[in-house]
Parts: structure tokens; C-alpha cells; sequence
């Protein structure tokens, strides 16, 4: 067997992220009547119960148990059953206004205090953060396939569930797939699949691994990486009736690894979920997705990964590097330097070219921030790419 890498997804109704699309519901609602609202909205869902703390301060005013609720109710926890339904459970909200001493830093960034530089630096970052970027060449999404392929399915999982095709699905489920390469290191076969959805009772598991195979992973995976001895583990407790919250508690920013790249690239470790543009986890994480997929896509590189690195309350980063794997087509001193002259790294530079002062992030919550087919997500697009290749001469 070659090298293998195995990558996990979950649904929206899986709790962790039932808590990241509360969070981010409130900060949509926030941010499209305050577009300057500092939000830091932190949400832990339990049986009968849903708590939101946090810091924010804004112009707006937004109901945000209705908010709760009504994200709880789109996700599909209602009906009264399973210990977790949106119009029954308890409610409850902690929120205080952002620290004067870190807006201090955000509002008026150290470079303008107290360097004496001159120029617009605008916003200083709301944190310290250590941030990766990554992209490959290896899928259309320009992600790892074992993530992508795991993101597939949960995203299938739960167009089956609310189109009918099978009702006795309910919300909370996950994937994993484990994904073979060759010697030269190409896509060679899925080895495993791994599929767990919450059901009904009553439904057989025969029924179920059936059901999952056929109208799940046979439609997410391509048939041409399936073989007679790719592995199927579905539901492999033998029964998924207990989910969601009701299961297990959830809490936001607990699946970073299922909203980046399915741990083929590095995480600095902040969460995104909940978090106002200001704030670097979020913000620079999504530009430096962007450089990566647009420095891939001008072909310097098949597997690129970026690090940036901020001080809290400073503009600019305090450092920037960058990984090609073996896999450049120029020196990677090369590319990093043309970082600085296409993309401005300024949490305020990254705002404006990106458009995040707009209510764009509950989508984000579920089913991953990065490679999706399925929304417009600013730092997916491709906008760059002639531009980088006209500063190396490539696109001479």
C-alpha cells in the first residue's frame, strides 16, 4: 500500500457546528446593520439548552434568541423530540462590550501611535495570531482530496435528508475517507469510508449501509476511485439514534481542522466562527487561503503553504513565509517576494479587498471556509492569478 491520509467532515446538525452557525448567525445579524460591530460570540449547545457569551459592541440592536432558535429550526431540530428542539429549549446569553484596552490597538493601529510611519494603516490586528494558508493543485477545489471527498459526503448527507430521498435521516452526522496515493505521489484509490448519520428509530442497518452507500458515497466519490477493496464502515455502532446536542455537548471553534484543510496543512489554532473581520484568526486566514489558491493556480507551485504571523494592535505582519513542498516551479524566495507587491496584508488592506464587512459567514459554518462549489466566498476567487504571473514574466 502507498502513503495514505485520512481527513473528517461533519454535518451542520453535528453539534460543534450547530454552535459555529449560532455564532456566526448572530454576527451576520450584527454585521449587516453595524458593518463596524466588534463581535466575539462564543456558543456551547447542550441538552435543552443553548448559552451565548461574549464580547461585543455595536450601534445594532438584534434579537439574538430569535437568532438561536431560528438557526436551530433551519438546521432541522424541531418537532419536540431528541432533547434539542428550537422551540423548547432554554435560551440564555452573557455578553459584555469589547475591551477598551485591545479596541485601543484595533481602532488605531501601532504604527500610526507610535512608529511614525506615514500612510493609511487603518485597523491594527485584534489578536495575536499565527496563520496558515494552503492550497493544491491535486482536486478542482484546489484542496487535499481526502477533505474535499469527506466534505462531499456530508454535504450529500444532508441534501438527502431534506430533499426526502431519505427521511429518516435527521441532522447530525460525520465522515472520514482515507485516501491512497501512488509512489509518485498522485490520487491512486479511497481506501475507507466512514459514515455516520443520525437516523429515526426502527430504520434496519442493512437498510441504512444500503441507503449510504448508493445514494451517499457513490455520489460524492468518483466511481473510478472506488474498488473491491475500498472499506465501508456506516454507522458502525450498529445504531444512531441519539444526536446532535442531545449526544453531546457543542461547542464554537471546535472543528478547526474540519473548517481548513483536513490537517494536511498547518493551523496556527485559532478558531473562526463568531469572530468580526478584525479579529486575524478569521481574516487573514481567509487571505491566506486566497494567496495560496491564486499563487497555485499562476502555477508556481502544485502544494503551497503560507504562514503569517501578527502582533496584536500592529497592521502589518510581523513575519510571512512560505512552504512549496518540493513542488515550486520558481524559488521560493522568488514567490515570497512577490507576496508584498500583489497582496496587502493590512487587516484593514485584507477588509476592503475582500469585502468582509458583510454578512457572508453563516454559510461558512458548516462544511468547511475553504473549496466550496457551492457559495461565493471572496478568498476562493481566482482574481490574482494574471497579475502574479505578469510580475514573474510568466504571463509574457
Amino acid at each position: 500500500m502507498g502513503r495514505i491520509f485520512t481527513s473528517e467532515s461533519v454535518t451542520e446538525g453535528h453539534p460543534d457546528k450547530v454552535a459555529d452557525q449560532i455564532s456566526d448567525a448572530i454576527l451576520d445579524a450584527l454585521i449587516e446593520k453595524d458593518p463596524y460591530a466588534r463581535v466575539a460570540a462564543e456558543t456551547t449547545v447542550a441538552t435543552g439548552l443553548a448559552l451565548v457569551v461574549g464580547e461585543i459592541t455595536t450601534t445594532a440592536y438584534v434579537d439574538i434568541p430569535k437568532i438561536i432558535r431560528g438557526t436551530i429550526r433551519d438546521i432541522g431540530y424541531t418537532g419536540g423530540a431528541g432533547g434539542f428542539d428550537a422551540d423548547s429549549i432554554a435560551v440564555l446569553t452573557s455578553i459584555d462590550e469589547q475591551s477598551a484596552d485591545i479596541a485601543a490597538g484595533v481602532d488605531n493601529a501601532f504604527e500610526t501611535r507610535e512608529a511614525g510611519e506615514e500612510g493609511d494603516f487603518g485597523t491594527g490586528a485584534g489578536d495575536q495570531g499565527i496563520i496558515f494558508g494552503y492550497a493544491t493543485d491535486e482536486t478542482p477545489e484546489y484542496l487535499p482530496p481526502a477533505i474535499t471527498f469527506a466534505h462531499r459526503i456530508t454535504r450529500r448527507l444532508a441534501q438527502v435528508r431534506k430533499d426526502g430521498t431519505l427521511p429518516y435521516l435527521r441532522p447530525d452526522g460525520k465522515s472520514q475517507v482515507t485516501v491512497e496515493f501512488d509512489e509518485a505521489g498522485r490520487l491512486k484509490r479511497v481506501d475507507t469510508v466512514v459514515l455516520s448519520a443520525q437516523h429515526s428509530e426502527g430504520v434496519a442497518q442493512g437498510q441504512i449501509h444500503e441507503d449510504l452507500v448508493k445514494h451517499v458515497i457513490r455520489h460524492a466519490i468518483p466511481e473510478s476511485l472506488l474498488d473491491g477493496s475500498t472499506k465501508y464502515f456506516v454507522n458502525p455502532t450498529g445504531r444512531f439514534v441519539i444526536g446532535g446536542p442531545q449526544a453531546d455537548a457543542g461547542l464554537t471553534g471546535r472543528k478547526i481542522i474540519v473548517d481548513t484543510y483536513g490537517g494536511s496543512g498547518r493551523h496556527g489554532g485559532g478558531a473562526f466562527s463568531g469572530k468580526d473581520p478584525t479579529k486575524v484568526d478569521r481574516s487573514a486566514a481567509y487571505a491566506a487561503r486566497w494567496i495560496a489558491k491564486n499563487l497555485v493556480a499562476a502555477g508556481l507551485a502544485s502544494r503551497l503553504e503560507i504562514e503569517v504571523a501578527y502582533a496584536i494592535g500592529v497592521a502589518r505582519p510581523v513575519s510571512v513565509t512560505l512552504e512549496t513542498f518540493g513542488t515550486g516551479k520558481v524559488p521560493e524566495e522568488e514567490i515570497l517576494g512577490i507576496i508584498p507587491e500583489v497582496f496587502d496584508l493590512r487587516p484593514a488592506a485584507i477588509i476592503a479587498e475582500l469585502g468582509l464587512r458583510r454578512p457572508i459567514y453563516k454559510k461558512t459554518a458548516a462544511y468547511g471556509h475553504f473549496g466550496r462549489l457551492d457559495a461565493d466566498f471572496p478568498w476562493e476567487r481566482l482574481d490574482k492569478v494574471d497579475e502574479i504571473q505578469r510580475k514573474l514574466g510568466h504571463g509574457r
